[in-house]
């Protein structure tokens, strides 16, 4: 069971891999952003999309785990 369980990870993390990759092929055009008047450097849109993504896993545990202590020092 325990080589089927780890069988059925690795086939799982290669297929995130390729579609990662496959996505990152795709969106090679450069672009460079703009925000209350700060600009960026031109890089592909994936590079934008990617580091959006990273942002957001990091940011949603970390405010979850600050409600979390707010609410139990209520």
């Amino acid at each position: 069971m325990l080589k089927a369980s780890r069988g059925l990870l690795v086939l799982m993390v290669v297929f995130v891999f390729v579609v990662v990759l496959a996505f990152v092929l795709d969106n090679q055009q450069e672009v460079s952003l703009s925000f209350l008047g700060l600009g960026t450097a031109q890089l592909p849109v994936s590079v934008f999309i990617v580091l959006a993504v990273l942002v957001g896993m990091l940011a949603g545990p970390l405010i979850a785990l600050l409600v979390r202590f707010k609410r139990r020092f209520d």
